[in-house]
């Protein structure tokens, strides 16, 4: 198979293998009973790292239940692929060429050398990272219940949010949270992480905590650039359209409603958690809410969107060609015009894949409004997990619709297309070139 064709398998069965899991009586809490089709939709959703849910985690599931849905999370955001290698490293076997190019195309690695490194340095971080979170997590996470409770909320809550998975043990979320500064601080700075990607990290690491420093690549500077940018711009317009909002901000004291519109501004993009009721945004905030979601974060880390790479060499792009001065340059290099072809094409068949979702959700569902159909839609193929309430409303049709929705956003459209077509044969002819009007 090829690489987007074993990532797709990959995916779908581990989906399968925790569907059947979650629908054994062993993984339920005593007063629930959950069907094929909502342990479907949990599995998916933990897979896929989004969030959305249909039963309520922290109540209808037991610890079994929970930590299937923690392994699931786990597996999703660092790919069943690199999962399989650490399993593969641990045993001593060594890796085929095949098996290095399958990796590399899961995680978007600039290049095939190096990946053995590339995935012990990835284990070593993620290890490292969610074990801090969940020692920073504890004290807050653990006044209101017995220690036990609390160290499994820390780990659980650790574990989603630097995967960007979304899923809490609590029914509101984080909301119960919105003024405590250290579970803020937490969890921005978790996401944050697994927001920029594995190579990034890697590559900052090389730079700043080896002795042989090597230099920043152009996607590390282009992913820091972007994540900067968007939790800029994205705070500066959350707080201007909810300051004086007396259901959401404008309840908060001010300290406090600088920290929410920070969180509500990153967490769109993929990280799932909310520390305000997003059914009480006004509909411009909700607007900016779905841009960031369907932007995303970084290639190659545990976000989902279109991402912000191919984002910034969409717009810079069009602005460079629209300029006259042909291919984007930025940071002294040219980025061809192939890859801009690339993101445009990403972007169109995403705008197209939510199009058409938001389209069928209206069919099935027409009764849940358009706003909450068009949010819901974008924030399962952000793989982001905010709802506006809607999901456990969602009809058989419009559940299974969410499942496929988060499922290719997870993968990617690109992604998906390569694996269910053949490899093109071999062009002998090269048809002669004829210009076309467009615009």
């Amino acid at each position: 198979m090829s690489p987007p064709q074993l990532i797709v398998l990959s995916f779908a069965a581990a989906i399968a293998v925790g569907t059947v899991m979650l629908r054994l009586p062993v993984a339920h809490a005593p007063h629930a009973s959950i069907g094929w089709l909502d342990a479907l939709f949990t599995a998916t959703s933990a897979v896929c790292v989004t969030g959305l849910v249909v039963v309520d985690t922290g109540r209808d599931f037991n610890l079994v239940g929970q930590a299937v849905v923690l392994a699931l999370i786990q597996m999703g955001g660092l790919g069943i692929l690199t999962v399989g290698t650490l399993l593969a490293l641990l045993t001593g076997r060594r890796l085929r060429f095949r098996e290095r190019l399958n990796l590399q195309t899961q995680l978007s690695a600039l290049q095939v050398g190096g990946m053995v490194r590339l995935v012990r340095r990835i284990a070593a971080v993620v290890l490292a990272v969610e074990l801090a979170g969940a020692l920073l997590l504890y004290p807050s996470m653990s006044m209101a219940t017995h220690r036990g409770e609390g160290a499994w909320q820390a780990v659980f809550h650790s574990v989603s949010a630097f995967n960007n998975a979304g899923f809490s043990l609590h029914a509101d979320s984080l909301t119960r949270y919105v003024d405590d500064l250290l579970v803020n601080v937490v969890v921005l700075g978790l996401v944050a992480l697994g927001g920029l990607g594995f190579v990034v990290i890697v590559n900052l690491i090389a730079r700043y905590w080896q002795a042989q420093r090597t230099p920043l690549s152009l996607h590390t500077r282009l992913a820091l650039s972007m994540t900067a940018l968007l939790i800029a711009a994205g705070t500066g317009l959350v707080l201007a359209l909810e300051w004086t909002n007396p259901r959401t901000l404008g309840a908060l004291p001010w300290p406090v409603r600088l920290m929410a519109g920070l969180f509500q501004s990153m967490t769109p993009r993929t990280a799932g958690f909310n520390t305000l009721d997003y059914a009480q945004l006004d509909e411009s905030t909700l607007v900016v809410t779905m841009l960031l979601m369907f932007i995303g974060g970084n290639p190659g880390s545990t976000a989902g969107g279109i991402k912000t790479i191919t984002f910034f060499v969409l717009v810079g792009s069009a602005w460079s060609l629209s300029r006259g001065r042909g291919e984007l340059q930025v940071f002294g290099r040219r980025i061809p015009v192939e890859t801009a072809g690339r993101a445009g094409v990403i972007a169109l068949m995403g705008l197209m894949l939510v199009a058409g979702s938001v389209t069928l959700l209206s069919i099935t569902d027409p009764d849940l409004g358009f706003l909450r159909i068009a949010f819901e839609t974008f924030s399962a193929f952000g793989t982001v997990g905010l709802s506006m309430g809607i999901t456990p409303d969602l009809s058989l049709p419009g559940k299974l619709i969410i499942v496929m929705l988060m499922f290719v956003g997870r993968l990617g459209p690109l992604t998906l297309g390569l694996a269910l077509v053949e490899a093109p044969p071999e062009r002998r002819v090269e048809y002669p070139a004829e210009d076309v009007v467009v615009g």
